[in-house]
């Protein structure tokens, strides 16, 4: 199981909490988490990742292990305390503006 938590908005959209469990097949990617995710809550798709090119939205950043991993290639394995759900991989919403 891989623990994610989710931004208010998208907790909305999805009608859960903060944090959600799944179950990632495989290696535990970028791309697996959010696969799973988007499978089990299917509302969720093209919120997170552009539906034709599958880049990550604009305004969402990845944290794993408190470190951000949004610019790492999305194939690359996530570290082995998110891939366990020790640490919650973390879908999160930034602003801009001043």
């Amino acid at each position: 199981m891989v623990r994610v938590e989710l931004p208010y908005h998208l907790q909305t959209l999805a009608r859960v909490g903060r944090e959600v469990e799944i179950d990632v097949v495989g290696s535990v990617t970028q791309r697996s988490i959010i696969d799973a995710l988007e499978s089990r809550y299917p509302m969720l798709r093209g919120t997170i990742r552009d539906y034709a090119t599958g880049r990550r939205r604009p305004y969402l950043r990845f944290l794993a292990c408190a470190q951000d991993v949004s610019h790492d290639p999305p194939d690359r394995q996530v570290p082995d305390s998110v891939a366990k759900g020790l640490e919650p991989f973390v879908v999160l919403g930034s602003l801009s503006g001043g």
